[in-house]
């Protein structure tokens, strides 16, 4: 790992240390730190930079809407798992299924997508990155935790 690379992931270490510390993390801090990191992981040219970004965004705008609505109407009605009936216990792991399969969908379409824009190793690894980045958070936030 080059020195920029170290010195980025101990400013997103740092980052979102700082982050986690306040009661609910400001997604928009986190999305910052994530792009930043990324950047510097990818080293995309100008080229590359212009068309990666906006399907990246498109991409995770997509994945987050699909998270919430996950968590609305599936998520948020297992906490009440006692009171549901079979039938609605049935219905809910559908609709959890629907969702994966949806989530698993849109992650091969954006694979596909991406890499046409960035080379085959270049996604490898932004997927490598996307990892380690949610890794990192949540080491920091487990740690802040305690």
């Amino acid at each position: 790992m080059n020195n920029r690379t170290k010195i980025m992931v101990t400013s997103v270490l740092l980052m979102s240390s700082i982050l986690f510390a306040q009661h609910k993390p400001d997604k928009d801090k986190i999305k910052s730190l994530k792009v930043a990191f990324l950047t510097e992981r990818l080293d995309l040219s100008s080229k590359e930079a212009q068309t990666f970004w906006p399907i990246y965004n498109e991409y995770n705008e997509k994945r987050d809407a699909m998270h919430e609505q996950k968590q609305d109407r599936v998520y948020r009605k297992m906490g009440d798992v006692e009171n549901l009936s079979e039938k609605e216990a049935g219905e809910l792991i559908k609709q959890y299924l629907t969702f994966e399969e949806n989530e698993e969908e849109l992650d091969k379409n954006f694979t596909e997508r991406i890499s046409k824009v960035i080379s085959a190793k270049k996604t490898l690894l932004l997927l490598r990155s996307e990892y380690e980045f949610k890794k990192q958070l949540l080491k920091q936030y487990r740690h802040n935790k305690e």
